[in-house]
């Protein structure tokens, strides 16, 4: 069992920037992919990134040009670095494998507003 703890959520006005980070109790770097997942009031949970092993990235529409998904495997974290925020990105972010494998951690909560 995995267990992620994610961190770095906060109250940011439309425009602005938060770097979420995601902090693994295994090894990364056995997954093939991890990816950050958001859940909005009333919405489903949603994947917004994903990185696989090779670096390679994948990312929602909603998010692309504007959200950066990195790994440390060495350090076991997943990073998510958004920029450019709009008040649709207001969510709990979340990060597990994908697909996802193990329990959802408590998530950090983004608000983005003026």
């Amino acid at each position: 069992q995995v267990e992620f703890v994610e961190s770095g959520g906060g109250l940011v006005q439309p425009g602005g920037s938060l770097s979420l980070s995601c902090a693994a109790s295994g090894s990364l770097s056995g997954f093939l992919r991890v990816g950050w997942y958001r859940q909005a009031p009333g919405n489903q949970r949603e994947l917004v990134a994903t990185i696989y092993i090779t670096g390679n990235t994948n990312y929602a529409d909603s998010v692309k040009g504007r959200f950066t998904i990195s790994r440390d495997n060495d350090k076991n974290t997943a990073l998510l670095q958004m920029n450019n925020l709009k008040p649709e990105d207001t969510a709990v972010y979340y990060c597990n494998t994908v697909p996802r494998l193990y329990d959802w951690g408590q998530g950090t909560h983004v608000t983005v507003s003026s």
